[in-house]
């Protein structure tokens, strides 16, 4: 096991998961509006053992999918952080970097920031030569976020997601890139 990274930028913590954070990332799972770009609202279960493998995957690499605490008051906001890609899709094995936040925490920039200092980890002690992200082509909120940390879109990457059927309006998926 690998001691876990603790990020802080301004106004942020990523760190690892605590059993505190479980309550609120289940209601953040289970929010329609914070799932529009999934297939479906997860379910307690799915939630808690999404969290098992975000504490695996930190616990493995000592970086992952942090979860994301505001600095002032200790509130939980979500995850940001990065990923290895293990489920079998087009970009299995290459590290992505990925957030899910709480509707409280939208349009704060929050996803930016924290994002931006999974990036600078990825690209500084990590010494990845490349970080990808990937999302629903119709999802305009996280490609917002993938340009403004300076990504750019890799179009021949794009694929369709095997696990959504042909006509599901969530299938295709955009591939974002940005080169150490």
């Amino acid at each position: 096991m690998i001691e876990a990274v603790k990020i802080k930028t301004e106004r942020l913590i990523l760190r690892q998961w605590q059993d505190a954070d479980r309550d609120p990332w289940r209601a953040m799972n289970a929010d329609p509006e914070v799932m529009r770009y999934f297939p479906a609202p997860l379910t307690a279960d799915e939630s808690d053992a999404l969290m098992t493998r975000c504490r695996d995957g930190i616990a493995q690499h000592g970086a992952g999918f942090w979860a994301l605490e505001r600095m002032q008051d200790g509130q939980f906001l979500g995850f940001v952080g990065l990923n290895c890609i293990g489920h079998d899709i087009a970009v299995k094995g290459q590290w992505e970097i990925g957030w899910r936040l709480a509707r409280h925490a939208w349009g704060q920039g929050y996803a930016t920031e924290a994002a931006t200092a999974s990036m600078a980890h990825g690209f500084g002690p990590m010494a990845l030569p490349r970080i990808i992200a990937y999302t629903a082509s119709t999802n305009l909120a996280s490609m917002a976020v993938m340009q403004r940390i300076g990504m750019t879109h890799a179009a021949a990457e794009d694929f369709d997601h095997p696990l959504l059927p042909e006509g599901h309006p969530l299938r295709r998926h955009v591939v974002w890139e940005k080169i150490a």
